[in-house]
C-alpha cells in the first residue's frame, strides 16, 4: 500500500495532486484535501464521473472545514481494473479503498450513482459510515430508476444534436435560471488545467450503466434499519432520477433530513453549491 501522503493537505481542487493507493490488486486515483483529523469525508460520484467532474466550489466548501477524499472507483478514470456490474461490488471496493487509506469512520456524500453506492456501503461495512448525504439518488428499486439507461442515451443524442454537453440536459432545468446554472458548472468543471484525469472509458460507462438498471429492477432494501443520519436532497425536477425518490428515502428511513431545491434538477447540489456546503457541513 502507498502512502496517503502529508499529514495535512491544504490546497484547492484546482491544484491539489492525484495520489494512488493500491488495495486488493487495484490501484486507485484519488485525491484529498483540507485539514486531517476527525472523521473524513468521502465523496462518490455520479454516471461516468471521474476526478474532475465534481464541482470545485462543493469540494473546496466542504474542506475548508473538513478533510475531503475523492477517489474513483475500479475502472474508473485512472483508476485500474474492470468495472464491477453491480453496485453492491462497487461498495465493496470503496469499502476497501477506504480502509487502506486507514479510516476506520467515515461521512460520506453520495451524488446520484454514488448515492445508491453509499447505501450498499451501509448496509455492507456496519460501523465504517458515521453520517450519510444523498443527493441525486434513490434506493433500490426505486420509481424510474430501471430507466436511466435510456434517459442517458437520449440526452447525449439531444447534446450532440445542438453541440453541448449532455449535463445540460441530464442535470439541470430548462428554465434561464437552469441554463444559466449549466453554463456556469460547466465552465467550473474546465478549472483545473493540470493533472486531470483520465475520461472514462465506453466500456466502464456501459457497466455503471448496467449496474444501474440492475439497481433499479431489485427488491427494495429495508430501509428502516439504516442506523445512522441521513440528509437527502434534490432538485424538484431530476429527470434522471426521479425527485419522488428522494421522498420515498426521507420516508422510509428512521433519521433523515429531506431538501429539495426549486428550479433544480439531477445537479441540484451544483446549481445550488453555496446552500449545499453550508447544509452539509452543518449536518455533518
Amino acid at each position: 500500500m502507498s502512502s496517503p501522503g502529508p499529514e495535512t493537505v491544504r490546497t484547492t481542487w484546482a491544484t491539489v495532486p492525484t495520489r494512488k493507493l493500491t488495495a486488493g490488486g487495484v490501484t486507485y486515483a484519488y485525491r484529498e484535501l483540507g485539514p486531517t483529523g476527525g472523521v473524513p469525508v468521502v465523496l462518490l460520484t455520479h454516471l461516468s464521473a471521474v476526478l474532475d467532474n465534481w464541482d470545485p466550489r462543493v469540494v473546496d466548501g466542504l474542506s475548508r472545514e473538513r478533510h475531503v477524499i475523492v477517489f474513483d472507483n475500479r475502472g474508473v478514470g485512472a483508476t485500474t481494473g474492470r468495472t464491477p456490474t453491480t453496485v453492491a461490488q462497487m461498495a465493496e471496493d470503496a469499502t476497501a479503498f477506504i480502509r487502506a487509506l486507514g479510516h476506520a469512520r467515515v461521512d460520506v456524500v453520495g451524488f446520484s450513482l454514488g448515492g445508491m453506492i453509499a447505501q450498499r456501503l451501509v448496509a455492507q461495512a456496519p460501523g465504517l459510515v458515521r453520517k450519510l448525504v444523498l443527493a441525486g439518488t434513490g434506493p433500490a428499486g426505486g420509481d424510474g430508476i430501471a430507466r436511466v439507461t435510456a434517459v442517458t442515451y437520449l440526452d447525449v443524442l439531444r447534446g450532440l444534436l445542438t453541440r453541448q454537453d449532455p449535463k445540460t440536459y441530464l442535470f439541470f432545468t430548462r428554465s434561464q435560471p437552469g441554463r444559466q446554472a449549466a453554463t456556469d458548472f460547466l465552465a467550473r468543471l474546465e478549472e483545473r488545467t493540470v493533472d486531470r484525469d483520465t475520461a472514462i472509458a465506453t466500456s466502464a460507462f456501459r457497466a455503471q450503466l448496467k449496474a444501474i438498471g440492475r439497481w433499479g429492477r431489485q427488491a427494495p432494501d429495508d430501509l428502516s434499519k439504516v442506523p445512522i443520519p441521513v440528509l437527502v436532497v434534490n432538485g424538484e425536477r431530476d429527470r434522471m432520477v426521479p425527485t419522488s425518490n428522494s421522498l420515498d428515502l426521507d420516508r422510509r428511513l428512521p433519521d433523515s433530513r429531506l431538501v429539495i431545491y426549486p428550479d433544480a434538477g439531477h445537479g441540484a447540489i451544483f446549481q445550488n453549491h453555496e446552500d449545499f456546503v453550508s447544509r452539509v457541513l452543518a449536518f455533518l
